[in-house]
């Protein structure tokens, strides 16, 4: 792969004032800020959304897909491509006549507006050949939060034991917003609008065109359907099982996501040397276990880029 520009998106969601209110979530973005920094990234090339008082640019759900919209439209071959998003993620209920019950991953914008693992799947699709688009999501169910891609690290790899005698922060809390809290203020917001009778409807009512393509009408209708090539670059470091939670922690004075602090540990013990992608997933997992932590992190990528640096290596 040529060597191209490297762009990225990194949103904080820690919903002040609000009854799913967490406290690290921005402080993981600054984590990881100055983390890609190291990468080669540029500040230029830095796209920042986040709640945090005084921001210009709130991290909903149009927001963000605007962004990785536009970061998708210039994106050229052998561009590599980050999103990062530390908040909640939930499961949404598909019930479908005659086909087995299941759950789908979603993130949880600051306007409850959902980004989903169908809209992750699109945007891997629209890549240029030879770029590539890697997602590290702090939330929990974010594993297979890339639709049909492939797992190649997670819970069943792991050989190490949860420590039981790790001393607990003061604070936990878990990443996750349950769907039915989601539903719920949904309908709140629906009640207005005439006509419209399941959830989908509901929420195509309320946020339009910004909508998942989950609850697009054409989608939900079967007229659109996004299969993954044989081999794709997309590439997503999930920091959980899709049916785990993952944590939001307050140690001391400092706040932060657990998964992205034992990352960034990772990252800083091969400073300069580079790390493979799963690599940096298996010896996060190790860190999380040994700080009394349950959440098995996944990688979801093709054979390939199991084994390919991080990022594409350090600068």
């Amino acid at each position: 792969m040529g060597k191209g520009k490297k762009r990225a998106v990194l949103v904080g969601c820690n919903y002040p004032k609000t009854q799913f209110g967490l406290h690290g979530c921005i402080n993981d973005v600054n984590t990881i800020k100055a983390a890609i920094l190291k990468f080669g990234f540029h500040e230029s090339d830095i796209n920042v959304l986040t709640d945090a008082p005084g921001s210009s640019v709130l991290p909903t759900g149009a927001n963000i897909r605007d962004a990785l919209n536009r970061m998708a439209r210039n994106s050229k071959a052998g561009d590599v491509l980050f999103f990062y998003f530390s908040g909640h993620g939930t499961r949404i209920p598909i019930f479908q006549p005659g086909q087995p019950f299941k759950q789908d991953e979603a993130i949880v914008a600051c306007d409850l507006n959902l980004i989903t693992d169908v809209d992750f799947r699109r945007f891997v699709n629209r890549l240029p050949e030879g770029a590539s688009f890697t997602i590290l999501s702090d939330s929990c169910h974010s594993g297979g939060l890339i639709e049909k891609e492939k797992e190649q690290f997670g819970g069943e790899h792991m050989t190490t034991p949860v420590n039981p005698n790790k001393p607990k922060p003061s604070k936990v809390k878990a990443k996750g917003v349950p769907f039915d809290d989601i539903h719920g203020a949904i309908n709140i917001a629906a009640s207005i609008l005439h006509g419209a009778v399941d959830l989908g409807q509901k929420i195509y009512g309320i946020f339009g065109k910004d909508v998942s393509l989950k609850f697009h009408p054409h989608y939900v209708d079967g007229l659109m359907v996004l299969d993954p090539p044989e081999e794709d670059d997309g590439i997503l470091l999930s920091v959980c099982e899709a049916n785990e939670t993952s944590y939001d922690l307050v140690l001391g004075n400092k706040a932060f996501g657990a998964f992205t602090d034992a990352m960034f540990n990772v990252l800083n013990q091969h400073m300069g040397a580079g790390i493979s992608n799963r690599q940096l997933v298996a010896e996060a997992a190790i860190i999380l276990k040994e700080n009394g932590f349950k959440q098995n992190p996944c990688l979801y990528c093709s054979d390939e880029n199991t084994s390919t640096p991080f990022l594409g290596g350090f600068a």
